[in-house]
């Protein structure tokens, strides 16, 4: 598959020669690297805090992948420092799938981040608690896969779900519940899926053979 390569200046997006790319690349994930380690932060404290698995922030230190631009705004949040450090430093692929999961428990999250980190190598994967965070990344990203609870706090998951196809039809949308009984309710929001919790690997990947709207990306799903 021939990759668009693009680099990110400033809040400006245009495209970049793949050695320009690389060069960025290597230059974020050493600032990435030498901001947390100044700061006395741990890869796996950072991950908690990011909700992502240790292995995203690896990753994101030696390379191998560079978040976007909401991502990075979190990023420097919560490691304090301008943002413009990290957008001047960084470079985003528009062909990587965006994953989200959304739930207002944090131990949720924690325990589902890695287990679709393992199932969808290829994929950008982001956790949220708040729904009114996962809006403003989706209108921000299209967002191909989303993993909802159906109650989130005060917020239906339902109602985020209609929210989320609204601002991209195209995405699929599994719900997430220990109730049974949701199930005709999630049906009738437009969803593609239903699991219980706790997510599985296999459950996960029975859930991808089901998705309304495939998504383009090397060995996902596999």
């Amino acid at each position: 598959m021939n990759r668009q390569n693009r680099a990110v200046y400033g809040d400006s997006l245009c495209k970049a020669p793949v050695g320009e790319l690389r060069d960025m690349t290597t230059r974020f994930s050493k600032t990435l690297k030498m901001l947390r380690t100044e700061r006395g932060i741990s890869q796996i404290q950072l991950a908690e805090q990011m909700f992502v698995d240790r292995s995203t922030i690896s990753r994101w230190e030696s390379g191998n992948r560079i978040p976007d631009n909401m991502i990075i705004a979190r990023l420097a949040k919560l490691l304090d420092v301008d943002i413009n450090i990290l957008l001047n430093a960084a470079a985003e692929s528009d062909e990587t799938p965006k994953v989200i999961m959304v739930d207002d428990t944090k131990i949720i999250l924690k325990g589902g981040i890695p287990v679709l980190e393992e199932v969808l190598p290829n994929a950008m994967i982001t956790g949220f608690t708040r729904p009114s965070e996962a809006i403003e990344y989706a209108r921000a990203n299209r967002i191909a896969l989303a993993f909802l609870d159906i109650e989130i706090g005060k917020t239906s998951g339902l109602d985020l779900c209609r929210t989320l196809l609204e601002i991209y039809p195209r995405t699929n949308v599994v719900f997430l519940t220990a109730y049974a009984g949701y199930a005709f309710d999630a049906w009738s929001t437009g969803a593609c899926g239903f699991m219980h919790k706790p997510l599985t690997s296999e459950g996960v990947r029975e859930q991808i053979k089901r998705l309304r709207y495939p998504v383009l990306s090397g060995d996902f799903g596999k």
